[in-house]
């Protein structure tokens, strides 16, 4: 067996795993801003790896996880993740069958996925929305200011209240629009921020605060009734675990690159649909991470909907890295049918997109310079 890591532009980290018998598998395994230290971290987990059955997948993972004294994070977690992905794409490849069909089958034909409308003020918040709309998107994701004052005053909210029915209206109320809070503000700017936005009619608000206070995250639930969708920075089961027994969310986002992979991921699916709640994967990032999150999309019954980055170059999809790249039609992707993650890289092409991995986390200020949540 061998194991390589690619940094790719334009901030993710590819895993290939190459097995014995020939085979290789690709994962994706990344902490935005610390690419290389996630790297670092998978070339010392890979002395674990080297010698090992690649089809004992759990065992492996297990070995991964609780074979080191301190457990869970986002990079140890990360570097699992992407191990865990090409052991599942190798898997799937020497039996002969897309990873889904050993998760138990789909059960389902096709994955709808909502874009990312990016935007710098209102006037570009409509044309993006209305951009992608026409494109055959029937949902989108908006973010809320940046940098936003922990605590607004009332024009703030105002101000951004109107911004945010600018786009419903452009839009129109057949489009589904979720809202990133992105943990920015305080459990009583979220609430009164989600109490004027009963008319706009949110898919989902996600991360109306940090996600490591599942308390306050669960008052902002109980006060306003939103929809409440987060996960992206949670890392296993048991944070999962917390933050549902919490009564906190509605919709779980575990992150395929961060979340132990396919093989965890699976579980914390499986958990919240004993607790009645939908699963929405996060995925900001590449075509392998998508690979990875449709194959859980489409054995998983209590799915709702995939996030993808909507790259204007398309590389998120796979131009110019995938050697038959995903397609959107009418904010669907259609379940592929090739073995393993259903994917195979162009090598050739990937090299072209490497770099040193120094992308680095924005870093934003309030007015008066002290740190803003990005």
């Amino acid at each position: 067996m061998q194991i390589e890591t690619y940094h790719i532009k334009p901030r993710w980290l590819f895993v290939r795993v190459e097995a014995s018998g020939g085979f290789v598998g690709w994962g994706e395994a990344i902490v935005e801003g610390a690419s290389r230290t996630v790297a670092s971290l998978i070339d010392e987990l890979s002395d674990l790896v080297l010698g090992q059955d690649p089809r004992r997948i759990e065992h492996i993972w297990q070995m991964l996880y609780r074979g080191n004294f301190y457990r869970g994070g986002p990079h140890l977690m990360s570097a699992i993740s992407g191990l865990d992905q090409a052991l599942w794409d190798i898997k799937g490849k020497a039996l002969g069958a897309p990873v889904y069909e050993l998760l138990g089958g789909r059960v389902r034909d096709h994955v709808r996925v909502y874009a990312h409308s990016r935007a710098n003020g209102t006037e570009t918040a409509v044309e993006s929305a209305t951009r992608l709309v026409a494109a055959g998107f029937d949902a989108l994701k908006l973010g809320i200011t940046v940098p936003f004052p922990v605590q607004p005053s009332p024009a703030m909210i105002d101000a951004e209240l109107a911004s945010l029915m600018v786009v419903r209206e452009a839009v129109g109320r057949e489009v589904d629009i979720a809202i990133d809070f992105h943990g920015r503000t305080s459990g009583d700017a979220a609430i009164s921020l989600i109490r004027g936005l009963d008319e706009f009619a949110p898919l989902f608000i996600e991360e109306p605060v940090v996600p490591e206070d599942p308390g306050e995250m669960a008052r902002v639930r109980r006060a306003t009734g939103a929809v409440i969708a987060t996960g992206e920075r949670l890392f296993s089961r048991w944070d999962f675990r917390k933050t549902i027994e919490a009564g906190a969310v509605s919709i779980v986002q575990p992150d395929l690159c961060h979340a132990g992979g396919i093989s965890e991921v699976r579980r914390i699916a499986s958990y919240a649909e004993a607790n009645s709640l939908q699963i929405a994967p996060h995925n900001p990032l590449g075509p392998i991470s998508l690979a990875a999150c449709i194959q859980i999309a489409a054995a998983s019954p209590n799915f709702l909907i995939q996030e993808h980055p909507t790259l204007p170059d398309g590389s998120d999809l796979g131009h110019g890295i995938l050697q038959e790249p995903f397609v959107v039609e009418g904010s669907r992707i259609a379940i592929p049918e090739r073995s393993g993650l259903g994917v195979e890289v162009s090598e050739e092409s990937l090299i072209e997109r490497v770099y040193d991995g120094g992308w680095r986390t924005p870093q934003v200020r309030h007015s008066d310079g002290a740190v803003a949540d990005w």
